[in-house]
């Protein structure tokens, strides 16, 4: 399935960036799967359940609380004791494979005219189903695969209350040969229609195009090269994957009524050089550019004001991007693998730059960004070899898990005041980073937030910060002096280790904790007065100092195993 593979391909390119992943929660005794970008949350699969359950529209989660807004895959599949549920409002997707094998789906008192209905959302259809089925007024939403397989439907009225047709709704329904679809509808998901009686009719599929009334169903490889709509009816709408693995189009131009370029539209069009997008548009999908690599340049009308979650993944081609004023949220892997990307200008009320957005712009040069600007996502731009200098918006107050990891030409670096918190990795592997301010309002920097920074030659910490945490300063092999600020209570793991050139190092007396290897194969350092406060020194925290005098360690010091090992008495 084309949207499942779509769905790996994201959470693969997020496993490599090391980006924020899907975070489980249970919250009322319920599984959920939750997403701190959209902060909405999924309900994830649930073994048992008692026969009564309400699903609520919120739901919190530490101090955060995030929307309901999916029944996931097989979500309660197989959950004989459940056999009521409560779903709120806020549901937009649900799986058929959600309620399989429940008490709900297993009475057959709660099947009537061959559907199966829980609220007012469709979830299944069975053989008992009238040939010509008219869906009740009453519906305002059907399952992912709702009517998958049925061999008795031949036609389908799909009332106004409906405004979304979910992936596969309708597919290998061999013998469906008519849809009404309303103009109510504003999005067609994946694979909705492979495998039905319209599909299957050649007579159907017009210069290699698929339609359904003024909807761009799908496309195949008879579509000419030079792609023009040609329908009786203007086409406002195009399905999700319409174009996607097709070899023979190069050039397109996108209807003036079509409002949004949905997910996977593209996806994976390797011949494609040019698309024409028309004024007026305003969405473009999750995916739907993924992979076009030899699309050159896109120009997105000024009416665009949402892009998708890898929307345009690896189209290398792109040297180039103007981002429509109304943009505010650049998503998660948008830009990704853009590695010929080297010029990019951002809206001026831009908020977010999400998860691993412009992973691999090696050829991005530097950016000024907006002061609108509240949020970079982790590994926001990581690998973009080509940053020299960066200034962070004031109103960004965290940077997380490796924002500019290895950018290898990164020198300068301006920290707003008012950021608190280094996140892990965040310069990891900037090896021309020679020295950072650290602001005084910054309170954690989290690990390896420096490592592999070869030549950071000077720090300066000041006493807000409480937490310096594991490797956080390893292999910086030029840094010469370091005061641990009077707040931190313990030097982290590894923290310091293989800071070769390390001359002097100042531990605060309120210090409790050394732990292992924090200092391990500092060789120029000399001398270490160890904190009034210490009460433990973990396993080779100084081994390989080979030129530090062993300081004098009280009794009452609990004392791991090598701690000086490899230093002269």
């Amino acid at each position: 399935m084309k949207r499942l593979i779509l769905a790996t391909l994201l959470l693969c390119a997020t496993y490599h960036m090391q980006a924020q992943q899907a975070l489980q929660a249970v919250y009322d005794e319920v599984n959920y799967l939750i997403d701190k970008g959209t902060m909405t949350a999924e309900v994830g699969m649930n073994m048992t359940m008692e026969e009564e359950l309400i699903i609520h529209e919120f739901i919190l989660v530490g101090q955060d609380t995030y929307k309901v807004t999916a029944i996931g895959d097989k979500a309660f599949k197989g959950c004989r004791n459940l056999t009521h549920i409560v779903l709120p409002p806020s549901i937009e997707h649900v799986y058929r494979s959600a309620f399989e094998g429940t008490g709900i789906w297993m009475d057959k008192e709660n099947w009537a005219d061959g559907i199966l209905v829980i609220d007012d959302i469709l979830i299944a259809a069975d053989k008992t189903i009238k040939p010509r089925f008219v869906i009740p007024d009453n519906i305002r939403l059907i399952a992912i695969g709702a009517f998958r397989g049925n061999k008795t439907l031949t036609r389908v009225d799909i009332p106004a209350t409906i405004t979304r047709i979910d992936h596969e709704t309708f597919r290998d329904c061999k013998n469906l040969n008519k849809v009404v679809i309303p103009k109510t509808i504003t999005s067609i998901g994946e694979d909705a229609f492979t495998g039905t009686g319209i599909w299957l009719n050649e007579k159907r599929w017009r210069r290699g195009t698929l339609y359904i009334d003024d909807c761009l169903i799908a496309t195949n490889d008879a579509a000419a090269a030079k792609f023009v709509v040609k329908n009786k009816l203007p086409i406002r709408l195009i399905a999700s994957g319409a174009f996607a693995k097709n070899k023979r189009i190069k050039t397109i131009t996108i209807p003036a009524d079509v409002k949004e370029i949905p997910s996977a539209a593209f996806n994976g069009c390797m011949a494609l050089t040019e698309v024409i997008l028309p004024d007026g548009l305003e969405k473009i999908g999750n995916f739907a550019f993924y992979g076009c690599n030899l699309l050159k340049n896109l120009r997105l009308p000024s009416s665009v004001r949402e892009i998708g979650a890898g929307a345009f993944y690896n189209c290398q081609g792109f040297t180039e991007m103007h981002l429509p004023e109304g943009i505010t949220d650049i998503p998660t892997a948008c830009f990704y693998g853009c590695n010929r990307l080297s010029k990019i200008t951002l809206p001026s009320k831009l908020q977010r730059i999400s998860e691993g957005a412009f992973v691999g712009c090696m050829e991005l040069e530097d950016l000024v960004l907006p002061g609108s600007l509240i949020e970079l996502g982790e590994g926001a731009f990581m690998g973009c070899q080509k940053f020299s200098r960066i200034a962070i918006p004031a109103g960004v107050n965290s940077l997380r898990k490796g924002v500019f990891a290895e950018c290898i030409h990164l020198w300068e670096v301006k920290l707003p005041d008012g950021l608190y918190a280094i996140g892990d990795e965040a310069f990891k592997g900037c090896v021309s980073l020679e020295r950072i301010n650290v602001p005084k309002s910054t309170f954690r920097i989290g690990k390896q937030a420096f490592q592999n920074c070869l030549n950071l030659e000077r720090i300066l910490l000041y006493d807000n910060i409480h937490m310096i945490e594991d490797e956080a300063f390893r292999d910086c092999k030029h840094l010469q002096d370091m005061a641990i600020p009077k707040n931190v209570k313990t030097l982290a793991r590894g923290v310091l280790m293989n800071c070769v050139n390390l001359r002097t190092l100042s531990l605060p007396d309120k210090m409790t904790t050394i732990e292992a290897q924090a200092c391990m194969q500092c060789r120029a350092l000399t001398e270490i007065t160890l904190p009034r406060d210490l009460e433990e020194i973990g396993a080779e925290a100084f081994k390989d100092c080979v030129r530090l005098q062993i300081p004098y360690v009280p009794e009452s010091v609990i004392m791991g195993k090598n701690v000086f090992k490899g230093i002269k008495e």
